[in-house]
């Protein structure tokens, strides 16, 4: 099969952009889109050719599948500009595998890588004006695939539409966050999809973030389905906890996302010479730890917020603080990533790709 290229890709512009009427200098996270989409279906046994188009909405019909089986899947990630005007994107290829993983696991066909990356590039070529500068900002790029089929019976859709689009986002979260550890409800379990990329993996969770945040905390962190003695989520980031010196986190599983800033923090602490072990940890280690010191610090990864402080944590009615650190491990690793990913500093791990 021959490869896609990105000037394959039919482009049509808008006729008027907005981006003059966009104040870069005050962006929230995901409320302001930029003119042009892609798009591609699969329909009749194969994806069709993508396409940029103007940023607007579509038409589906009441009984797509969508709206009754929930077959729908996404991915986020950001592109960046440097000084220079010269624009980047942050191990993609992750990205469309990972979209991919999730594709199988949820029965809808998978992408073409080609279809996927060339339609990016072109995208970000004709929206390359909306890639902020300002810093702690970046262009969020939001790929999903979605169920487009009609019909009312329990079975995968015939027919589905892949869509990349994007929104100049300031930061996810200001400041640290509280938590609340969560025993009642389960973010996923076993043999389910809590690996994958799942809109409905998200819907689950806002019933009881909400809870928590009517006690005051922010965001929940999720422990296991079965015994709820060990943490493996901060909302919908991995959770990183050090504890003296020491950085852990939890093994993925097919409930826990292996994450692309999860696995980037790893990579980056064992060149910095920071320890960190894969293990699992259980709610009362890290209250053992509140209790007598060693916590150091607890922080959720992921490509929205890159790293998002907790500055402490509830249990059981109590609430344990996490004091501040002079040399935090969350700031030395997460002004690194940012480094590389702005090209500010140079990337030994073949991360950053240049469009």
């Amino acid at each position: 099969m021959a490869t896609l290229t990105k000037n394959d890709i039919k482009i049509t512009r808008t006729e008027t952009s907005k981006i003059s009427s966009i104040d870069f200098n005050n962006l929230a996270f995901g409320q302001v889109f930029s003119d042009h989409m892609l798009t591609c279906d699969y329909k009749d046994g194969k994806w069709h050719k993508p396409e940029v188009v103007p940023y607007g909405p579509i038409t589906l019909d009441p009984s797509s599948k969508i709206f009754h089986y929930g077959q729908s899947i996404f991915e986020g990630m950001k592109a960046y500009k440097d000084n220079n005007g010269d624009r980047f994107l942050f191990r993609p290829m992750d990205n469309v595998k990972r979209l991919n993983l999730s594709a199988k696991r949820l029965a809808i066909p998978e992408l073409p890588e080609d279809y996927f990356m060339e339609g990016l590039k072109a995208l970000l070529d004709v929206d390359q004006d909306w890639i902020p500068t300002n810093e702690g900002s970046s262009l969020y790029i939001r790929p999903y695939v979605f169920a487009t089929g009609n019909g009312f019976h329990a079975s995968p859709a015939d027919a589905y539409k892949f869509i990349i689009a994007t929104a100049p986002s300031g930061a996810y979260f200001s400041g640290k966050v509280n938590v609340l550890i969560e025993e009642q409800y389960s973010r996923s379990a076993n043999g389910g999809v809590g690996f994958a990329k799942a809109g409905g993996n998200y819907a689950g969770q806002f019933y009881p973030t909400q809870l928590a945040k009517d006690k005051g905390y922010q965001q929940v962190i999720w422990t296991d389905d079965t015994t709820h003695e060990y943490i493996e989520e901060a909302g919908a980031m991995n959770v990183f906890v050090r504890i003296n010196d020491t950085l852990l986190t939890s093994p993925v599983s097919d409930r826990i996302l292996d994450g692309i800033t999860r696995k980037s923090i790893l990579q980056l602490a064992e060149a910095e010479g920071i320890k960190t072990e894969v293990r699992k940890v259980k709610v009362s280690e890290l209250v053992e730890a509140s209790k007598n010191g060693s916590l150091k610090e607890m922080f959720g990864a992921g490509t929205a917020a890159v790293i998002s402080p907790i500055s402490g944590f509830g249990f059981r009615g109590n609430d344990f603080e996490i004091p501040e650190q002079d040399q935090s491990f969350a700031s030395q690793l997460k002004n690194r990533i940012v480094a590389i990913q702005t090209n500010k500093a140079e990337d030994p791990f073949g991360w950053r790709i240049k469009l």
